[in-house]
């Protein structure tokens, strides 16, 4: 459509501009200046589909656009100058003051109908690599975009100065001519038509060429920063569409680069993340009398009130899917301070006096303390935040009765709400030295007691819409210590 417009527009133009800047084109008739002009246009239209075949589009895409430029361009000129030699055999007008002046008239139409319709085809371009997600390899010596605007601006310019200049010969030949038969003011009307007449159509080709050029900037630009804002976000499964053979298909290429390195070192992070939280909590592990399982179960417990409340009022802020993942990835890390209480007690096969449990509720602040020294080598948003949090604040209540810090209410941090329940439950289904197994149905009708006085109210009402799911992770992750009891 766009090729179709500019042929249709040079058709109407160049008659009027050849009959305005050349006065051996103006002895002739309308039908005689009009008829050779637009029957090689429509010649050149009919032959630009199948050389557009053999030369354009068999070649790779990043090739095309210029392609399409010099192709266009050519069959302008060719075409320019079949007229040109046309006006000079049959009517025998001479090269310099008649056939330069088509040909460059021809020719600058041409160079604007080239530069819209190769912009046009770079969007198709794009279009194409973008729905097929293909990619181009741009040239190592690119012909850079700021080259093209300098080259762009530069043949308006001289195209529109050239055309003035014709003009002002051509009208001065005219005053000396008509002599004083014409007054002043119809010779400065006359001009003035002129010079409109060059105005109206070379700046609304320019102002064309301007727009295609900032609405491919503009898409460039917008995938750009599309990709860097998601990457931001966390999101490395992206990239940049490499649509352009210049300075910002390379710019686009090192992006994708970059993201792939980030994504390569965000998995490796993660990974020493996870196994810096397995190491911790198997080396708790190893001094407790609570087996593996118990880390795994309680694990799964947290994610599963966690994914519940996320779109709950009062935890919608704070638990995203990244926030969940990482209360889940650092549940394991909760009595990581029982490394610190001494054997006698930890391991002690019957029930702690009165100040044996004093020591041992100790654990909670060794955790917080040990997982604070990593915390601010990490950063207070890692997961080691979670972590500390968990440790420390799991044995408070909600009324403000728990240790280490009698901390009440919403004041307890939520992963360590989350992790009392999860906690309580999976100790309640177990046996210990201390007690039997309770059966889940007891263990449910002992957490539900505690709501509002141990446990935040709104994740108990959490357990009692996923207890079904509680109840198939203590099967899946049972142990010889859990047992359904009746």
């Amino acid at each position: 459509m766009r090729a179709i417009l500019h042929y249709f527009a040079t058709m109407i133009i160049v008659p009027f501009y050849g009959i305005r800047v050349c006065p051996f084109i103006e002895t002739l008739s309308p039908m005689q200046v009009a008829v050779p002009i637009i029957s090689v246009l429509a010649v050149q239209y009919m032959v630009r589909s199948p050389l557009r075949q053999k030369f354009v589009d068999s070649q790779p895409l990043k090739r095309r656009v210029a392609r399409v430029f010099w192709l266009e361009m050519g069959l302008f000129a060719i075409s320019a100058i079949i007229v040109m030699a046309y006006n000079e055999i049959l009517y025998g007008f001479p090269f310099l003051e008649s056939g330069l002046k088509i040909l460059f008239g021809l020719t600058g139409l041409g160079f604007f109908a080239a530069s819209d319709i190769a912009l046009e085809e770079e969007r198709l371009i794009a279009d194409k690599i973008e729905q097929e997600h293909i990619t181009i390899d741009p040239d190592e010596n690119y012909f850079p975009l700021t080259r093209k605007v300098v080259l762009f601006a530069s043949v308006s310019i001289s195209v529109l100065v050239l055309v003035f200049m014709l003009l002002v010969v051509k009208d001065l030949d005219w005053i000396i001519r008509v002599g004083a038969s014409v007054t002043l003011r119809d010779a400065q009307v006359s001009i003035l038509k002129e010079f409109a007449f060059v105005l109206l159509v070379i700046l609304p080709h320019t102002l064309n060429i301007i727009r295609s050029f900032a609405r491919n900037l503009n898409r460039i630009l917008s995938n750009q920063n599309s990709v860097l804002t998601r990457v931001t976000l966390g999101d490395y499964d992206l990239h940049v569409p490499v649509a352009s053979n210049d300075e910002f298909g390379v710019m686009a290429q090192h992006t994708n680069v970059m993201v792939d390195r980030i994504k390569d070192r965000t998995k490796e992070l993660a990974l020493t993340r996870d196994v810096t939280i397995l190491s911790l909590a198997s080396l708790a592990e190893t001094r407790d009398n609570e087996t593996g399982a118990h880390l795994l179960r309680t694990q799964r417990y947290v994610r599963a009130l966690a994914v519940h409340l996320k779109d709950h009022p009062n935890f919608s802020a704070a638990l995203d899917d990244d926030t969940i993942d990482l209360l889940y990835k650092s549940a394991p890390l909760h009595d990581v301070g029982k490394v610190g209480i001494p054997d006698a007690i930890l391991l002690k096969p019957g029930k702690l006096t009165d100040d044996e449990f004093v020591i041992m509720k100790t654990h909670a602040r060794l955790g917080a303390e040990a997982l604070h020294v990593a915390e601010k080598e990490l950063g207070s948003n890692s997961f080691m935040s979670y972590a500390r949090e968990i440790a420390e604040s799991h044995h408070e209540k909600w009324d403000g009765s728990g240790y280490p810090n009698a901390t009440k209410g919403t004041d307890i941090p939520i992963a360590a709400r989350l992790m009392a329940v999860a906690d309580v439950y999976d100790a309640l289904i177990s046996k210990r030295v201390y007690k039997p197994a309770f059966s889940h149905d007891k263990a449910m009708n002992i957490i539900r007691e505690g709501r509002g006085s141990h446990f935040d109210p709104d994740i108990v009402d959490a357990l009692n819409a996923v207890e079904s799911e509680f109840q198939a992770i203590a099967a899946q992750f049972g142990d010889q210590h859990t047992q359904a009891a009746e």
